[in-house]
């Protein structure tokens, strides 16, 4: 009697135990792969697919998604796209950095740093054609700001001519600066500053 007790309290436990060892879902991501749940820097809908009025085109800004630089399609309007009219392109592909993010793209896990109420400007009188200045010190900006902007600008052919280089300067008389949209500022904005030479 004695043994068939101890088999039946042994049973009973094996069961209950048992019945707490099935795979609970969570929303936690592991270390090695996000969440099935979660949409990882995907979009469903292609803006490159929409028709375009009359003075739109498409173009590709980078927001950050998972601590990286990945590219989204937007469209824009700009009057002219002439290379004199750089700095209203480039104006245009600020304001599409600090635009408030779609339900759509908030769900996919981007984010902006840039801020409404950046602008740029064309070169002042004896400044290299291709300089821009942003209303903001490039080193005031955040990290993840600046290397948005400088990948943003560096993969548009308006605002490029085929260069691989971004000219950039603040208000005043902060001096200008080249840049360039490496592969480790893209992988890592936060932490790999955007490489940078002084332009006389």
């Amino acid at each position: 009697m004695r043994l068939r007790g101890r088999l039946c309290g042994l049973l009973g436990l094996t069961a209950v135990l048992l019945s707490g060892c099935g795979i609970r879902s969570t929303e936690v991501p592991t270390e090695f792969d996000a969440a099935p749940t979660r949409v990882g820097c995907a979009l469903s809908g292609a803006d490159g697919a929409k028709a375009r009025a009359a003075g739109e085109f498409g173009v590709q800004v980078f927001l950050v998604c998972t601590s990286q630089l990945v590219t989204v399609d937007r469209t824009v309007t700009v009057r002219h796209t002439r290379t004199s009219d750089r700095a209203d392109v480039a104006q245009e592909l600020l304001g599409q950095l600090a635009e408030p993010l779609s339900a759509e793209e908030k769900e996919a896990g981007y984010t902006t740093d840039v801020t409404a109420g950046t602008k740029v400007s064309g070169p002042r009188d004896g400044e290299p054609a291709d300089a821009l200045r942003l209303n903001r010190l490039p080193d005031d900006l955040s990290p993840y700001a600046l290397a948005q902007i400088v990948c943003t600008f560096a993969n548009s052919k308006i605002m490029t001519n085929g260069s691989d280089r971004v000219v950039l300067g603040g208000p005043g008389d902060d001096p200008l600066r080249g840049y360039e949209c490496s592969d480790a500022v893209k992988a890592r904005p936060g932490t790999a500053p955007a490489p940078a030479e002084t332009v006389g």
